[in-house]
This record gives structure tokens, C-alpha cells and sequence, in this order.
């Protein structure tokens, strides 16, 4: 029987890799034991125990970057932590840790390095966060999702994908997809989402664009994020969501889709051959361009940026795009030649052979 501690949250970014990579653990070995560290403040707080999965709290520790008086006592915090964690690693008889980086993943591997237990690193995105990159130092077995991730000893492994979207069907599934969200079987669907939160300039743009989209025979499923500040506009062949907890029949129904560029987005998208236009988020340190490049250099993807995705652009370039239909297939072909849906099976493959 092999203990797993799998380290990793905050966002969906880390939380879904993590969750992908424990369900194929847990369907390949029933006898497993899956731990999960995360923190109480994020994604994980819920989602890892509605899964079935066993969370251990650890306190959230942000790297200072810059002097002050939380600074001063980082070191100490983040000493203390470690030293819980290797205490856990130890009475726990953990076998491997596996890190998905954020805040958690920094002191789980110095706890594992400290403890003498294997390592082994999964980077979601195109550039390497701060936890993994320090964690690379400790192990060679850092797969990645993205070729050209610059990141020590890193090995493509692809992107763990949740077992709904891995297993999608989205033939099968189309009609019972168009009606669970009221949608006309005889249009084609553009599904728009820019994340939980939403995406002020997507939702923007794409309500005031909406009746020429509809007009061009295309009809909407708009996922506007919980805390988004559009209103319906009340259109036929439109259809506004704040949430949506069954993205798998939102993906069925996609024949195009508008999206933020988030590592997790790209590798569904691609994987399961829905072409996009992406508007990468204009905060942060970039990876979402990034993201996106290998979709958009084959030719299943367009990337725009935040600022230059206005109404102007949509009826001008995007309609253009949307009115070829033989353009839009070659495009989710294209998007297909890049995706993947084996990178949970090749990730846990890649923790095992750390272990032998």
C-alpha cells in the first residue's frame, strides 16, 4: 500500500491537476492512501473533501517581496511549517510527495526533502511558478504540461485532466447538452467563459456583440463568472449563466468558445478539439499568452489581447471567423493535434517510476 501526499492549491489551476491525478491514483489503487495538503482559504477547503480525499490545513505562506513586518517573520513560519509537515510525512509513512505548486508546495518539499522521501513536481503552466521552480532543485522528476517550460529537469508529461473531460464523449453527450442549457439544436453554439470570477472585458464585449452574433446564425452560452456585473440583455439564443458546475456538457455543446488563457482552459479546450478565440488576462506575470501559443501556431486558436477585444474587433475579425464554418472545422481539427487526454495516466506513471 503506497501513501501519496499531494501538495498543492489556491486556484483551480493547481486544485484540478491535483484532483485528476488522485482520482487516477485512487482508480488504479484502491488500497491507496491519498493525502492532500492545501490551505483553509482556498479552492481546495472544498473541493478536496467533497471529492473524498483527506485535507490537511497548513497555513498560506506568500514569499515577501519586499521588507516588512511579515518579511521579518516568514522564515520562522515557514520553519515551523516544515517541521509539522516532515512530522506528518514521518508518522503518516508517506512514500512520495507530489507537489502542484503554490503556497503549499514550498514547505511540503523541504518537509520531504528533510524526511528523505522522494519528490515529484507537475507545472501546469507555460512559465514555472516561484514553489516549483525552488523544488525543481530537489528532484528530477518535474513533468510539465507545455513544451519550451523552462524549468530544471523538466519532462513533458501533458495536463491532468478531470475524469469528465478526460472520458467526454461530446457526441454522445451534444443533446443532452443542448438541453440541459435550453439551447436549439439546429445552431451552432459559442460558449463563452472567462472563469469562476469572470472576466470583465469578455462579458462586456460579448454582450454588447451579441445580437450580431446571433444574427450570423451562431447562438450563446455565456458563463459569466459569480461575481460579474452584466446584466441579460433577454435575447433569443442566449444564454447567460453566473456558474456552471457542469462545464463537461458546456464543453459538449461548444462549437466555438471565447476564454481566458489559464493553463487548465487551453488543455481542455485543445483536448477535446473546441476552437477559440483567447484574451489571455492582462494581470500577473503573463503565462496565459503563453498558454495558448502552441494551439494558436497550429492554427486552433486566435489570441487577442485584453485591451484590443472590443466590439469593434468581434464584428470585424471574429465574424469573419465564425460565418466559414469549413474554417471553424479545420480550426478544431488543428486544436486537436495539440491537445492531449492521457496526461493523468502519464503523470502517475511519472510519480511511480520516483518510487522504484
Amino acid at each position: 500500500m503506497t501513501t501519496y501526499l499531494l501538495a498543492g492549491g489556491g486556484t483551480a489551476g493547481h486544485v484540478n491537476p491535483l484532483l485528476a491525478v488522485a482520482d487516477t491514483i485512487r482508480s488504479r489503487e484502491p488500497d491507496a492512501v491519498v493525502i492532500v495538503l492545501g490551505t483553509s482559504e482556498g479552492l481546495e477547503s472544498r473541493l478536496v473533501p467533497a471529492r473524498g480525499y483527506e485535507l490537511v490545513i497548513v497555513p498560506r505562506l506568500p514569499f515577501p517581496r519586499r521588507p516588512n513586518r511579515q518579511a521579518l517573520t516568514f522564515f520562522g513560519r515557514l520553519n515551523r511549517a516544515v517541521g509539522t509537515l516532515t512530522d506528518l510525512i514521518r508518522a503518516r509513512e508517506v512514500d512520495v510527495v507530489v507537489g502542484f505548486g503554490g503556497y503549499v508546495s514550498t514547505p511540503a518539499y523541504l518537509a520531504a526533502r528533510r524526511a528523505g522521501v522522494p519528490i515529484v513536481i507537475h507545472e501546469a503552466n507555460f512559465r514555472a511558478g516561484l514553489a516549483n521552480r525552488l523544488g525543481a532543485w530537489f528532484t528530477r522528476f518535474v513533468g510539465v504540461a507545455f513544451r519550451g517550460t523552462r524549468i530544471r529537469n523538466a519532462q513533458v508529461v501533458g495536463m491532468p485532466l478531470r475524469p469528465e473531460i478526460e472520458n467526454l464523449d461530446r457526441g454522445a453527450s451534444r443533446v443532452e447538452a443542448l438541453e440541459f442549457f435550453g439551447l436549439d439544436a439546429a445552431r451552432p453554439t459559442l460558449l463563452v467563459t472567462g472563469g469562476s470570477l469572470g472576466a470583465r472585458r469578455l462579458n462586456n464585449t460579448v454582450v454588447q456583440t451579441a445580437p450580431a452574433l446571433i444574427e450570423a446564425g451562431w447562438q450563446l452560452l455565456h458563463i459569466t463568472g459569480e461575481k460579474s456585473e452584466v446584466s441579460d440583455p433577454g435575447l433569443e439564443h442566449y444564454r447567460m449563466i453566473a456558474y456552471c458546475d457542469r462545464m463537461d456538457l458546456a464543453l459538449s455543446a461548444a462549437d466555438f468558445a471565447i476564454s481566458r488563457a489559464g493553463a487548465g482552459t487551453v488543455c481542455e479546450l485543445s483536448a477535446l478539439g473546441v476552437p477559440a478565440v483567447y484574451v489571455p488576462y492582462p494581470v500577473g506575470n503573463g503565462e496565459q499568452r503563453f498558454n495558448a501559443a502552441d494551439v494558436v501556431k497550429a492554427g486552433g486558436g486566435i489570441l487577442v489581447d485584453d485591451a484590443d477585444f472590443v466590439p469593434e474587433w468581434v464584428r470585424g475579425e471574429l465574424l469573419t471567423v465564425l460565418t466559414d464554418r469549413a474554417r471553424v472545422a479545420r480550426m478544431g481539427v488543428a486544436a486537436a493535434s495539440v491537445g492531449g487526454r492521457d496526461g493523468s495516466a502519464r503523470m502517475v506513471d511519472f510519480i511511480h517510476s520516483a518510487l522504484h
